[in-house]
């Protein structure tokens, strides 16, 4: 198929496929672009569904028999974590993203957590938005630093080239002990350090359902259903004042294979959203930093 093709070149010859993308965009009118890179880009998110049912999050099929209504979920988005070191920053994550025409819009400051994030928008409205966090972890303690660029260390370069590397799972060997310490300080380092790269979470869309209108509907289903809800800041975060509500499970239980034995911890999770019409009419596209702060407990089980 086409798509594999562009993929496989984009492994061996990023730049030249950055290129071939910008002479397309030339050379097809807006629609033909985007209907085409559309076909790469639901390659790239079957890639990264994959793993994460398998591996972060099994729960997601029981979640879309609960909320299906006879057609596929919508996602809205899906999130991506990291640490900020040039080897794997968010930039090198979000790098096959742009290069299938993704482009970066807002900006995100988490203090506390230590975390600074980017959201990315495809020209097709129908492709999901990507949300990338990473780790500061020059503002960490040492002792913590020392254990990622330890971990990081151990990552060959050709390992990150193209875009499978996001549903790649951990790069780096790992002892429990080390999770343990990492998660001490900074429960994001340990569950970044314990899983690599793949979707932290994905997202329905809460607009597209017929059955149920609000964030709180979709809670109650799940709750009843036996899912753990995320009370943090409350079960649903945001409002209609700012344009967006949002709620999430807490995440999965999975196994992960340590060096030192299996271990249960928390994996990934499911989140719901429901944008508002802006002045102009379109749904907000954007995020709300106090909310996404929220939804980063998640996690921490």
């Amino acid at each position: 198929m086409r798509w594999l093709c562009l993929l496989h070149r984009h492994r061996e010859l990023p730049s030249k496929l950055k290129t071939q993308l910008s002479r397309n965009r030339a050379a097809m009118d807006s629609l033909t672009f985007k209907e085409t890179t559309l076909d790469y880009v639901n390659a790239l998110f079957a890639e990264l569904w994959r793993d994460y049912t398998r591996r972060l999050c099994p729960s997601a099929a029981k979640v879309h028999a609960l909320l299906e209504e006879g057609q596929p979920l919508l996602n809205d988005h899906i999130a991506l974590r990291t640490f900020n070191l040039p080897k794997v920053g968010l930039d090198r994550l979000a790098a096959p993203f742009i290069a299938l025409g993704y482009v970066p819009k807002g900006e995100y400051d988490f203090e506390a957590k230590k975390l600074y994030a980017q959201h990315f928008e495809h020209p097709n409205s129908e492709a999901p938005k990507v949300f990338i966090s990473e780790l500061q972890i020059g503002r960490c303690s040492t002792g913590l630093q020392q254990k990622v660029r330890a971990l990081v260390d151990q990552v060959d370069d050709a390992a990150l080239r193209g875009s499978d590397f996001l549903s790649g799972g951990r790069l780096w060997d790992l002892d429990f002990a080390t999770f343990q310490a990492l998660s001490e300080e900074s429960e994001y380092a340990g569950w970044v350090a314990a899983h690599g790269y793949g979707a932290n979470h994905f997202t329905v869309s809460v607009n597209q359902l017929s059955s149920i209108d609000s964030v709180k509907g979709v809670n109650d289903v799940l709750r009843s259903a036996g899912f753990a809800i995320n009370e943090f800041g409350g079960e649903v975060k945001g409002s209609p004042d700012v344009l967006l509500e949002q709620s999430s499970t807490m995440a999965d239980e999975v196994a992960v294979n340590f060096t030192d034995g299996e271990q249960l911890i928390p994996g990934g999770f499911y989140e719901f959203a429901k944008r508002y019409p802006m002045e102009d009419g379109s749904l907000y596209p954007g995020f709300v930093a106090a909310s996404a702060d929220k939804i980063f407990e998640s996690t921490n089980r």
